[in-house]
């Protein structure tokens, strides 16, 4: 009687067919040893939020090939999956046969490929309009039935940023090619290794712009991941979804929440005008490591939209308050002697007008 119940619940397995006419068979055991009979690629994977991303799907059996620019920033990814599942292929955005070669076996795209910063090597056009448009044009010459873009919160063609001004337009080519695309909009993510939250303990200066007023919503990485994971096994989702965190803080808040977590006294440093950041920053453009931009200083001075989340719609509740992680990416700024003191939180203002 056993035999025969286990050989009912293993024929019992979820087969899917995608428009490419591949059957998607998910059998095994649950969880790392598992084959969610997906292969996708995560254009982007050794970013800040490609890294969670191919973690969540990895533990679920998907088959995740990896693009990298730098072997050495990749080598990480292939303890995120079974033997065999994380696959690792050299590839370069302007490189349409390398672009090819990296997905042609898969089912889904994601592309998370951003910059915060120009180079002198690829600007915000090359990485956000450029780039999304070449990978999504191939992909469709290869027959891959799902795309997912990852723009931002506060993509624009008419914002003064450029930044979000290329995201939107990034967009609006790869809707062109897949009417049906996914973009997926995060606000500002943090969690290990961010430059948000570590950049704000290290170069309070900067966050100060606006006279620290601009309003933010600050998202946790690992609620996109799964938002992004979730995505592979739901109804295809077509347009846009925001995903904001649950709470619009401004950055004075913030600053008070990182000298607060960490027990060091708040920063004394002034409030620079714009017109002195933008004059630093320009001068910042000259040196050869990541500096702060003109660009970033333009984007101090911009409220995140105040638009509805769609995190329903991915599956998931709302995403964890920032203070619920904080002292997890901020404990290693105390000092020895505070390490392990308890964590408290400076009071939350309550916003009565926008920032300009």
């Amino acid at each position: 009687m056993q035999r025969i119940a286990r050989l009912g619940k293993r024929a019992y397995h979820d087969l899917t067919t995608l428009p490419s006419q591949k059957p998607v068979v998910a059998h095994g055991p649950p969880g790392y040893s598992a084959v969610s009979g997906h292969t996708v690629t995560v254009f982007g994977s050794t970013g800040f939020l490609g890294r969670y991303l191919v973690s969540k799907l990895g533990k679920v059996g998907t088959q995740v090939v990896t693009p990298y620019r730098d072997e050495d920033e990749a080598r990480h990814l292939k303890l995120m999956g079974d033997l065999g599942q994380i696959v690792r292929m050299e590839w370069d955005i302007r490189d349409e046969k390398s672009i090819a070669e990296c997905l042609r076996h898969s089912d889904t795209v994601y592309n998370l490929v951003g910059r915060d910063y120009p180079t002198k090597n690829f600007n915000y056009e090359d990485v956000h309009i450029a780039g999304p448009e070449r990978i999504a044009r191939i992909a469709a010459e290869n027959g891959v039935s799902r795309f997912i873009q990852v723009s931002h919160l506060n993509a624009d063609v008419n914002s003064p940023s450029k930044f979000y001004a290329t995201k939107a337009e990034g967009e609006n080519r790869v809707r062109e090619i897949y009417p049906d695309a996914t973009f997926i909009r995060p606000s500002a993510m943090y969690g290990a290794e961010d430059k948000f939250l570590n950049n704000m303990a290290i170069w309070s200066i900067w966050w100060k712009l606006n006279n620290a007023e601009t309003t933010v919503r600050p998202v946790h990485v690992l609620d996109v991941a799964q938002a992004l994971s979730n995505l592979l096994n739901l109804p295809k989702v077509s347009g846009v979804v925001n995903l904001p965190g649950p709470s619009t803080l401004t950055y004075q808040y913030l600053l008070d929440l990182v000298s607060t977590v960490t027990l060091r006294p708040p920063s004394k440093a002034p409030t620079v005008p714009k017109a002195v950041a933008e004059a630093i920053a320009s001068v910042g453009k000259t040196v050869w490591w990541p500096a702060l931009s003109p660009d970033e200083v333009a984007r101090r001075f911009i409220n995140d939209s105040e638009v509805a989340g769609d995190w329903s719609t991915v599956g998931m509740a709302e995403p964890s308050e920032i203070e619920d992680h904080a002292i997890t990416y901020l404990r290693r700024y105390r000092s020895s002697a505070n390490y392990v003191r308890p964590v408290e939180f400076p009071p939350r203002p309550v916003l009565t007008a926008s920032a300009e």
